[in-house]
């Protein structure tokens, strides 16, 4: 699987029969913050539509659609089908819409919504994901200079040094594939 997220948000748009499409995709940390500014800062807009893809710990997919008071499927499952097709996790895109006038009918909410998620995708600096995890390692004090230079030659970050009388444990994270090379 070569998944990727991004870092930062991006911005898309579509204008369709005058209704106006304004696409956000955020990492997901940043999504609850951002969904209620949008809400704030777009209060004449008819919807907010939302989809987002998580990797939970056990490997699993956590993602959703929501459609925000639009037609059940017209919205939120088109634009987490954008994301899926763009192999995208850990990030949300929030749709924001303002109503021109002239009903769209279901296939074209669905050609909209997902058109606004796609100029974003287009829009978006991707990156490989990765993964990061947590570990413990430990060494004696003649050998805790050298655990830090691999650590430091792997790009990995020092969270904690836990010193004994044996020598020092460090928690450390990083990417899993940098993990397992420790």
């Amino acid at each position: 699987m070569g998944l990727k997220t991004v870092t930062s948000e991006f911005e898309g748009f579509l204008e369709d029969r005058k209704s106006r499409f304004l696409a956000h995709l955020v990492p997901l940390d940043l999504f609850e913050q951002r969904l209620e500014e949008l809400r704030k800062e777009h209060r004449k807009a008819n919807h907010v539509v939302t989809a987002h893809r998580r990797l939970l710990d056990d490997g699993r997919i956590e993602e959703s659609g929501k459609d925000d008071g639009e037609p059940a499927g017209t919205s939120g499952m088109p634009t987490l089908r954008v994301l899926q097709g763009a192999d995208l996790i850990n990030c949300a895109v929030m749709i924001v819409r303002y109503f021109g006038g002239t009903k769209l009918g279901g296939g074209g909410l669905a050609r909209a919504y997902s058109g606004a998620a796609q100029d974003a995708i287009a829009n978006a600096v991707l990156v490989p994901f990765q993964k990061v995890l947590v570990k413990q390692v430990s060494a004696d004090f003649a050998g805790s200079s050298e655990l830090e230079r691999r650590i430091d030659g792997l790009g990995l970050t020092v969270l904690s040094r836990d010193y004994t009388e044996d020598g020092v444990t460090l928690t450390v994270e990083g990417p899993e594939e940098a993990l397992a090379a420790l």
